[in-house]
C-alpha cells in the first residue's frame, strides 16, 4: 500500500502524499515543539517539513532515511529536525521582554533567565500514535512533553537539543541520528553526553514524586483547593499547597522566584494586588493542570485575563507555577475577558 502511495506521490499525486504524511503530522508537530519551544514556530516548521518532503520525495527511496533503512517516518523526522535547526539558526535576536505591570514594582528575583517558551494544549496531544518509541529511548512520553522538560531543552544548544530528543525521547540509535544530522557517531555521542549532563543538573528532581494521574480524585481535590485559594485571595491557603522550593516563573520575562516566601510575596503584591482576586477557568497544557486566569477588581467590572497558569505537581504539592501572557489564550479557546 505505502509503496503504491509513494509511487503515486512521486508522480505528483497530492492526495497520495497527504495519505502518506497525515499519520505523522501530530507527532511531528510535537517533535518540532520540543526543539523550538513554541507552538506557532512548530506549526510553521511542520509546514516547511511537509513542503520539503513533497519536493524531496523523488529521492527518498534512493537515499533512504537513515543508515540501514528507508522508513518514511524516520525520513520525515530527519527532514523535520533539520528544518527546526535551520529555524533556530536563522531566528533573529528576540527583543527583550521586561516587567509589564507598571503599577507594581517587581520583586528582586532569585535568578534572571530568559526562556522563550509557549505552553502546548493537551487537545493537540490527542490522536498521537500509540506506539512505543525506539529501542534506546530513556524518557517517558509524559515527561517528554512536560513543561519542566521542554523548558530545560530550550537551554541546550540547538544541536544538543536535537540529539537528545532523537536519542532519549524517540529512541533512534546513534548511527541513525548521525545520518539524520549528517555527522559522525562520535559527534552524536559527545553531544548527547553534554546534553544529558546539562539536563540532569537543571531538572535534578531525583526526589520528585510522580504527580497524581490526570483526572484522578487526588488531582481534582488539589485543583479545587487551588481554585478556591485564587478566587478568595487566600495567600496562606495557596502557600500551603506549595513545596518549599517552588518556582514562580513568567517566560519570557527574565524574573524567576524560588521558595514559599517569595511565592507568597509575589502573589500578595501582584496577583492579589489592591485586594483583587482571580477567577480560574480550567484547561490542560503539557499534560498538566492549567487555568486561564482572570483578575477580578474589587471595584467591580469585567474580569480581565492575566494569562495562562500552568502548575507542575510533585505528589500532592505544587513545585512550579508558570504564567504565560494573554497571547496564548486563543489556542486554549479562552477569551480575553469574562463578564463581572
Amino acid at each position: 500500500m505505502s509503496v503504491n502511495l509513494i509511487a503515486r506521490a512521486r508522480a505528483g499525486d497530492g492526495e497520495a502524499f497527504r495519505q502518506l504524511t497525515d499519520p505523522y503530522r501530530r507527532e511531528l508537530l510535537v517533535h518540532c515543539y520540543r526543539i523550538l519551544g513554541s507552538v506557532q514556530d512548530a506549526e510553521d516548521a511542520l509546514q516547511d517539513t511537509l513542503l520539503a518532503a513533497w519536493r524531496g520525495l523523488p529521492g527518498f527511496e534512493e537515499r533512504g532515511s537513515v543508515e540501514g533503512g528507508s522508513s518514511l517516518g524516520a525520513w520525515l523526522y530527519r527532514v523535520a529536525t533539520n528544518r527546526c535547526l535551520n529555524a533556530v539558526r536563522s531566528a533573529g535576536r528576540r527583543p527583550r521582554v521586561g516587567w509589564r505591570l507598571a503599577e507594581v514594582a517587581p520583586l528582586e528575583p532569585t535568578r534572571r533567565e530568559v526562556v522563550w517558551l509557549e505552553p502546548y494544549p493537551d487537545l493537540l496531544l490527542e490522536g498521537l500514535p500509540d506506539h512505543a518509541p525506539g529501542p534506546e529511548a530513556r524518557v517517558e512520553s509524559s515527561e517528554a512533553i512536560s513543561l519542566a522538560f521542554v523548558t530545560a531543552l530550550q537551554l541546550l544548544p540547538a544541536r544538543q537539543r536535537a540529539v537528545l530528543i532523537l536519542r532519549d525521547v524517540l529512541g533512534f540509535r546513534a548511527n541513525e541520528v548521525a545520518a539524520m544530522l549528517d555527522t559522525t557517531v562520535g559527534s552524536v555521542t559527545s553531544a548527547l553526553k553534554r546534553a544529558r549532563a546539562t539536563l540532569g543538573s537543571r531538572l535534578g528532581a531525583g526526589d520528585r514524586q510522580p504527580p497524581p494521574p490526570a483526572g484522578s480524585p487526588a488531582e481534582a481535590g488539589l485543583a479545587a483547593r487551588l481554585t478556591r485559594a485564587y478566587e478568595t485571595g487566600d495567600v496562606d491557603g495557596l502557600v500551603a499547597l506549595l513545596t518549599e522550593d517552588v518556582w514562580v516563573t513568567m517566560p519570557p520575562v527574565p524574573l524567576q522566584y524560588q521558595g514559599r516566601e517569595l511565592a507568597a510575596r509575589f502573589h500578595t503584591a501582584v496577583t492579589f494586588r489592591r485586594g483583587g482576586t482571580c477567577r480560574l477557568v480550567p484547561t490542560r497544557a503539557n499534560g498538566q493542570l492549567a487555568f486561564g486566569a482572570y483578575w477580578r477588581d474589587p471595584g467591580g467590572g469585567p474580569l480581565h485575563a492575566i494569562g495562562l497558569l500552568v502548575f507542575t505537581l510533585t505528589g500532592n504539592r505544587i513545585c512550579a507555577i508558570t504564567r504565560f501572557d494573554n497571547s496564548v489564550l486563543p489556542r486554549f479557546g479562552l477569551p480575553g475577558s469574562l463578564p463581572g
